[in-house]
């Protein structure tokens, strides 16, 4: 589990940012909001009901540090829970997990922007972000309750469609066509129903 308070920081337009989360013991109380101690800088593109946890696999983040040639650590890509065992890549909008006495539903995914990139400090790491198509998934909270770390994470339902992370990180990066499809799954955000509704009517 990982939180962090607003700084301020010499990138993007905000100069703010919550990027830098860092790991917390004990338990902590998620709400639909997500994770209590967190901040939400640019409320404009980030947070809300909709982003209220972002997920990373801890696999995910080794692959990262292996090919960077540097540590990377729970909380590096300002992920709220950083996961080990599942396949967040994998995983399929719309879909639940219980997580500690919370249950939260897999909705969007992370798009990269200026301020990641400043933060990682590497070059071109937006581009090489989107390329690898390993974003990471947020979560809104469909039942509140607590997480502690160590606690399991459950799959309670997984849905009947192919439309998983990283497909839909492809639809709103690479491979736009593939927006409507993703209006196949009624949990999506509202922000890719914008997207894949604006590329239908297109």
């Amino acid at each position: 589990m990982n939180v962090g308070p607003t700084r301020d920081v010499p990138w993007g337009t905000l100069k703010r940012s919550a990027i830098d989360k860092r790991p917390v013991d004990g338990s902590v109380a998620i709400g639909p909001l997500g994770l209590e101690g967190d901040d939400i800088a640019d409320t404009v593109h980030h947070g809300g009901v909709d982003q209220a946890v972002y997920v990373y696999a801890a696999e995910d983040l080794q692959a990262w540090a292996e090919e960077l040639g540097r540590e990377l650590v729970p909380g590096q890509f300002g992920e709220n829970l950083t996961t080990t065992g599942l396949d967040v890549q994998d995983s399929r909008l719309g879909e639940r997990w219980r997580v500690g006495t919370a249950v939260l539903e897999v909705c969007d995914v992370r798009i990269p922007c200026s301020v990641f990139q400043g933060f990682l400090d590497e070059p071109q790491w937006v581009r090489r972000f989107v390329a690898r198509g390993v974003p990471g998934a947020y979560l809104r909270v469909v039942e509140p309750g607590t997480v502690a770390a160590g606690d399991r994470v459950e799959v309670l339902e997984r849905r009947p469609h192919d439309l998983t992370v990283a497909v839909a990180f492809r639809a709103q990066t690479m491979e736009r066509h593939l927006l409507p499809d993703l209006l196949a799954e009624p949990r999506i955000s509202t922000k890719i129903r914008r997207r894949a509704q604006s590329r239908q009517r297109a």
